[in-house]
Order: C-alpha cells, then structure tokens, then sequence
C-alpha cells in the first residue's frame, strides 16, 4: 500500500451505539493500526431532524471504554472544531457549506441535474405505479417526463432556481452500462446501471444528502478504504459512479457481514436483546442496559465482537487488542452474517475475569460490598476472597452470591440442606469439633485441615457425617470454595461463634 491507511467510522448521532456499529468501529481501528494508518471520528449529522441530544457523547465514550479511540474526530460535543488532525471539522454539520459548490461542479459537467418535483406529485406517480403493479424509479426511463432541468427550457430553469422555488440536484445516472466494483470481502460485484433511480444529492435547504456528503468528506479526508456495514453495499454502484464523476480515485471498499440474531435469521436488534436478556449497545441508555453496566470488561467486549465475522485461521480464542492488531486482516472477514450468541460472550468474560489479579478485581468488588453497607476488614481479606471465589464467577456483580458469608454470618440455613445433612447425632457432633478447633493455635487452612481430618480418623467417623454439616453451618448452605479455606479466612473467634449458632439454630428444626 503506498498511499497511507486512512479509515474512518462515520456513525450518525441519533441514538445508542449498535454493537454492530462497535465492531465496525473495531475492524477500522484494526485495519489503521495493522498498517500503520490512522482511525479517524466522523459524526454524520446532516439529518438534522433525526439528531438526538447525548448521541455524539455517546458514540465517543463507547469507543473510549473500548479502547479503541480515534486519532482524529471532532471535539466535545458541545464545542466547535475537531480535536485532532488537520481535516476537521468532523461534523458534517459544521461542513455544509463545502457540499453545494462540489454539487453545481456536477451539474456544469452534465453529470447531475435539478428537479423541481414536489412530494405530492412524485407521491401521485408512487401510487399510480402501485396500482399498475410497478414501482417508480426515477431514472433514464422517465426523467424527461418530470419536472426537471433536464426536461425544462434553461430559461425556465433559471427562473425557477432564481425566484427560489424548491428543488433537489439528482444523480444523472448513465444508461445502459456495466458498472465494474470491487470490495475486499466480496470480490467483484457487476451492476446494470439500468437498474439503479437519480438519486438526490443535495436539497434547496442547503444541506447533502448522506451520498453527497459521504463522498466528498471521505475525498477531502483522503479515506484510502471505506469499511463499513453491508447495508451499504447497496450505495456502492453510486459511490464508485460520483468518484468516477469527480475524476477522483475511489478508495478500496470493503462491506462487512451483519451481526445476526441467535437463532441466525435476521439482524441483530435492540428487541432481541430485551427479550433474550443481553445487552445490544457497549454503554446503557435510557433504560437500555450497556455492556459496561452489566459487567463485562472491555477486553471482553472487543475480543467477542473480533471474532463476529472475523476468522483468525487458527484456533485461538482469546486475543489481547496487540494480537488482534497483528492477526487482523479483510481478506479474513466473512462474506455471510455472524450469528451473535450471549453464552459465548459471557464466556469471554469468564475468561477475561480469570485473567485479571485479584487487587483489581477486589477494587470493584469493594464498589459492591460499599452498596451493600458492608465494610470489609481490609483490602487484603477482599482479595483473598476473591481468589477463592473468583473462577466461579462470570461478572463481579456475581461476587456477592458468591461470597456473602465471608462478610455476613449466615441468618438462616437451606431448608433442602438442612434436612439432608443435620441428623440426629450432627449437633453432639458438631458440639466435639467446637472442642477441637478451639485447641488449634495455628489456624491456616492447611494446619486446620490436618487436624480435623486426624481427629474424624480417631473417632473412626465418617467425612460425610462432618464436612458437609460444617459447610452448611459456616456458609448456611452446600456452596462455596474449600471449606478449610473459608475457616481460615473468616478466623477461629466467627468459625466458632457459627458452629455455636447453628447448633443452637438446628437443635429446634
């Protein structure tokens, strides 16, 4: 490649940022960095009546808790000009007044042209080619019959434009040609230019459309490839064609495979999330749940939408964002839709939790237990817990669950337990093994062990006439991680103060 990598995410800011969206961002940033480029932010703002106030803050953030930030975008969104870069600014909104004059450059070369028609006269052709079973398509075929420039005397035209009657500038699609396209993923593409209707590019409001404004920011920009959604792939004959018309060289194109639902038919949507109960956006909104308010890790989040649609040709599942950089390559991305599955990306972030060291995952732990009112001895017992607990769990937020006993004494035992475990004999029993570990000086786990295992071997009792009834008078139930682990952690004075308890608690039942 020897014109430099310039690729660029250009969402628009009406609303949360789709995950799909997010892995489109990822493939851009991987491809840029792959190749030494840059991964530039543009917000595309010309909708003005679909803009949602927080969209642009959104789109930013997300990208930032990603980890995939952009080495050129516009500023914060309350402020003008771009942060970054010498194309800015990088709202399109702030760039309108450029799109006219590269508009009118097209209709001095016979390559567009302005139409006049109103809605409810292009409306009334609609419905009259519905009720003939066709469908109106405004092109070659009819062009001279409406209410054009190319239809009109340029008298009237001048008129027309002068006494500031509405009007749109449309592509002047050529007929009867082949069109040629190349995209990265899906190799060559051959259209029929026959097929294709005028576009409008740009509006007497003084404002593109998405088509105009796409193509002229991605030129003035230098964009060498446009990675983007396969919903796109049906604007590519018209993009190929303006560049084709600018006399600019277009830049490689390369379409990716939608995100589709679990059950594998149809597009991933916001509804599917709701009711399969998994987030669809990285960033919670209104009462939408992000990823990063359900837990995940961001590293998990990247690693997962990577590998939707993304094949590394080997085995491996777990990438850091230095090795996604390395693997990453188009050539490599699949032409068909990826089916999205929530128990495999709640499996990344097992595997991302694993990872981590206890000091930081005790760091958030501590944000729980502080929402709880509990106060924890000290930073060193939370993170000792959480070594114990911590390959169990799939989110922090499970940590609770999972440890609660570490922190609260138990008020009550499992019914189902109770009955299982607690025999007739169980609390004289328990009663023996106060005795017994009220004589232990050394209270690690391994010592503890040593003993209690010696004494049940002396009184020739059997393991499950003891540890299980100790797990449950110590937890309140039959879960948790070594039990001699647990008394060691929670200390001899509250082992012994439970077991006392519960013989109290049990003898009752």
């Amino acid at each position: 490649m020897t014109q430099k990598v310039r690729v660029r995410f250009a969402p628009s800011p009406t609303g949360p940022l789709h995950i799909g969206g997010v892995r489109t961002a990822l493939f851009n940033y991987l491809f840029a960095k792959k190749h030494g480029g840059d991964f530039i932010l543009r917000i595309e703002d010309t909708d003005q009546n679909r803009f949602v106030e927080g969209a642009e803050q959104y789109i930013v953030e997300a990208l930032h808790w990603c980890g995939i930030p952009f080495d050129e975008g516009p500023a914060s969104p309350t402020s003008k000009g771009n942060t970054l870069g010498k194309h800015g600014p990088y709202r399109q909104s702030e760039r309108k007044h450029l799109y006219k004059k590269f508009a009118e450059d097209l209709i001095e070369k016979g390559k567009a042209y302005y139409a006049f028609d109103t809605a409810e006269k292009l409306d009334f052709h609609r419905k009259d080619h519905e009720a003939k079973g066709k469908t109106f398509i405004y092109n070659w075929h009819n062009r001279l019959k409406l209410d054009n420039s190319l239809s009109l005397m340029p008298e009237e035209v001048k008129k027309r434009l002068e006494s500031g009657e509405d009007y749109v500038i449309r592509f002047l699609t050529p007929p009867d040609e082949k069109l040629q396209l190349k995209d990265i993923i899906r190799g060559d593409i051959e259209i029929d230019t026959n097929i294709l209707d005028d576009k409008v590019l740009f509006k007497s409001d003084g404002m593109p459309t998405y088509h105009l404004a796409n193509i002229v920011d991605d030129h003035l920009m230098e964009i060498s490839h446009v990675i983007r959604g396969e919903e796109w792939l049906p604007s590519l004959a018209l993009h190929q064609q303006l560049y084709d018309a600018f006399g600019w060289e277009a830049p490689q194109f390369a379409h990716l495979p939608l995100i589709m639902k679990p059950v594998g038919k149809g597009k991933l949507s916001k509804r599917d999330g709701e009711k399969g109960g998994f987030p669809v956006f990285p960033l919670s909104w209104n009462e939408s749940v992000g990823y990063r308010e359900a837990g995940y890790f961001p590293e998990a989040v990247v690693n997962f939408l990577a590998l939707l649609g993304w094949n590394p040709g080997t085995e491996q599942e777990l990438f850091s964002l230095v090795e996604l950089v390395e693997s990453f390559s188009l050539e490599r991305v699949n032409k068909s839709g990826a089916r999205f599955d929530p128990d495999k990306t709640k499996w990344y972030n097992q595997q991302y939790m694993h990872q981590k060291s206890d000091a930081v995952l005790a760091e958030s732990y501590l944000g729980f237990l502080s929402e709880k009112n509990i106060e924890a001895p000290s930073m060193e017992y939370v993170e000792q817990v959480v070594s114990l607990i911590k390959d169990r769990a799939t989110f922090v937020s499970d940590f609770w669950e999972l440890s609660d006993y570490f922190f609260v004494a138990p008020a009550d035992y499992n019914e189902k337990a109770v009955k299982k475990q607690w025999k007739d004999d169980t609390g004289q029993i328990m009663r023996a093994l106060l005795d017994v570990l009220d004589t232990i000086k050394d209270f690690s786990s391994e010592n503890v062990e040593t003993v209690v295992k010696a004494w049940i071997a002396e009184k020739e009792l059997s393991f499950g006439k003891v540890m299980p009834p100790l797990r449950l008078v110590l937890v309140g139930d039959m879960k948790g991680p070594h039990i001699f682990d647990i008394i060691a952690l929670i200390g001899k004075e509250e082992s012994l103060e439970r077991i006392n308890k519960a013989i109290t608690e049990l003898a009752k039942t």
